[in-house]
C-alpha cells in the first residue's frame, strides 16, 4: 500500500482552475479500487492520498495523469508501507 502527499509548489495559484480535472482523477481512482482515501494535508499545504493494490510503476503512470502533477501545482511525494498491524477492519490490507 502507499501513502502520497502532493504538496503544493509556487505553482499553487493554478489550482482552482484546475480542481475539476482533479477532481475527476480522484473519483477514477475510487472507481478504479486503487483509491481508499483522499484528503488535504492541513493547514492547506496540499493534499494525501491512501492508493492500495497497485505497483509502485502503476501509481507513478496513475500520479504522471493528475493534472496538479503535469502542470506542477504539487509534487508527488509516494511511501510504500508493508503493513504488519491493521485494526479488523482494515484486514484487507494485510492480505
Amino acid at each position: 500500500m502507499f501513502v502520497v502527499t502532493l504538496r503544493f509548489s509556487a505553482n499553487k495559484a493554478q489550482a482552482p482552475a484546475l480542481m475539476p480535472a482533479h477532481n475527476d482523477w480522484i473519483r477514477d481512482g475510487f472507481d478504479d479500487g486503487v483509491f481508499l482515501m483522499t484528503g488535504s494535508l492541513k493547514p492547506g499545504l496540499g493534499g494525501v492520498v491512501l492508493a492500495h493494490g497497485v505497483t509502485r510503476a502503476e501509481l507513478e503512470a496513475r500520479l504522471g495523469k493528475d493534472p496538479f502533477v503535469v502542470e506542477d501545482v504539487v509534487s508527488a511525494d509516494i511511501l510504500e508501507i508493508a503493513p504488519g498491524r491493521a485494526d479488523a477492519r482494515l484486514a484487507f490490507l494485510m492480505g
